[in-house]
């Protein structure tokens, strides 16, 4: 475990500078299974960490842009209507939204209505 925890920090350090403790808390958040809540102004590489983290362990990623016209189905998915091809009849497919990723980044959280 050590030696993996290692690994990361190295490929993360390749592309961020200067910050160690945030690397470390969303690393030891990854580890035990929670979540995150990383505030700063923009241009930290809050997006870069997250995003990277993601691709260095091999897990998939996906980033909501909270607006105020956000809907729940644009965060969970929706059943979209299709004709089949082959048989010409109509059919539901579920296209699932960012939510079914295993690192999700809520951007602007705090512009999100509460109905979302």
């Amino acid at each position: 475990m050590k030696n993996g925890r290692e690994q990361i920090l190295s490929e993360l350090r390749k592309l961020i500078i200067g910050q160690g403790d945030v690397i470390e808390e969303v690393l030891l958040t990854l580890f035990v299974g929670g979540n995150s809540l990383i505030v700063g102004v923009p241009g930290l590489a809050k997006t870069l960490l997250i995003h990277t983290i993601a691709q260095v362990v091999d897990l998939k990623f996906s980033r909501i842009q909270f607006t105020p016209d956000l809907m729940p189905s644009d965060i969970t998915g929706t059943d979209v209507l299709e004709e089949d091809h082959e048989t010409g009849h109509k059919v539901f497919r579920f296209v699932h939204g960012p939510v079914f990723h295993n690192i999700i980044l809520a951007d602007e959280i705090n512009r999100t209505p509460p109905k979302t």
